[in-house]
């Protein structure tokens, strides 16, 4: 299978100037490098009503093809289970009844990384797991060998990050997104993952239970955000950050798209900023954009 790279958008709504300068920095890492180029719904559990054709059409309106039919995580939920039981019949997952209130209040292991799961269940006996099971759902988590994992990235170089219990399957049932994330990528041989650098502190539990899986860990490469003039994440409360709102802006498609290459030091149109990528010239800071001006300044 010819490798991949991939854009994974959830369809809770509309994609903004910031989703959409993502997509175009993943289809440009993956067409220069010769990567077949995928698109992923990811809507197991964050999907609104017809968010995903608007997607769609947007990026396809931005110049962004794919050469496979869209996943969708909802369509997967059997590869999800397939790979919980293995890891299960490995000894690696373990029933957890914890509150979020309750992990919140717990004391922490002894040098635990702040954050870590405390590992409350992690060594419950089969009686106390049936009294707990009596009170509530139970979570599966992951029962992982280490606390934290190195990854090198394209754009940050080397990273070490937390890596504790984490939730594989959540207590109503729906698979976790570090779970199917991995598992996705894994089947559809995406060996090069794009995304927001927001989501870089994540990537070493990726990394550490892909390698338990017996998966190849991809590359990756955590893109700078774009960023309000408050200096926080991009939302559509901003004004016109979505090509529809930026069409009745009277602000074209081509114009929004030349201006997010221009962003990135690129050309205007996407085959000559195909030509011109190069991941070692991409802008490491965020880009702060005024919507109400459609102007844009470097962070």
């Amino acid at each position: 299978m010819m490798p991949a790279g991939r854009f994974a958008p959830s369809p809770s709504g509309e994609l903004h100037l910031g989703n959409l300068r993502t997509a175009l920095l993943a289809w440009l890492f993956a067409r220069s490098t010769g990567r077949r180029f995928l698109v992923r719904v990811e809507d197991l559990d964050r999907a609104r009503a017809g968010a995903e054709v608007v997607q769609l059409r947007d990026l396809a309106t931005i110049g962004i093809d794919w050469d496979e039919p869209v996943v969708r995580q909802s369509e997967r939920t059997e590869l999800y289970e397939d790979a919980l039981r293995a890891l299960a019949a490995a000894g690696l997952t373990y029933e957890c009844y914890c509150t979020r209130r309750e992990i919140q209040e717990a004391p922490s292991a002894p040098h635990a990384p702040q954050g870590a799961y405390p590992g409350t269940c992690r060594n419950l006996t089969e009686a106390e797991r049936e009294r707990r099971r009596a009170e509530r759902p139970a979570a599966i988590r992951l029962r992982a060998g280490v606390s934290e994992w190195p990854v090198t990235d394209v754009l940050h170089g080397a990273y070490t990050g937390l890596v504790d219990d984490f939730v594989l399957r959540r207590n109503d049932g729906v698979v976790a997104y570090n779970l199917a994330v991995v598992v996705d990528d894994a089947v559809q041989g995406v060996d090069q993952v794009v995304r927001g650098d927001d989501l870089l502190p994540s990537t070493p539990r990726q990394a550490y239970l892909a390698g338990l899986m017996g998966y190849g860990v991809p590359e990756y490469a955590h893109v700078p955000l774009v960023l309000n003039r408050a200096g926080r994440r991009l939302a559509k409360r901003d004004g016109a950050v979505t090509l529809p709102a930026l069409a009745a802006e009277g602000i074209p498609a081509e114009r929004a798209t030349a201006s997010l290459l221009a962003s990135l030091g690129l050309p205007p149109t996407l085959p000559d900023a195909l030509a011109a990528f190069s991941p070692a010239a991409l802008p490491r800071d965020p880009w702060v954009i005024d919507p109400s001006r459609w102007t844009a300044t470097a962070s």
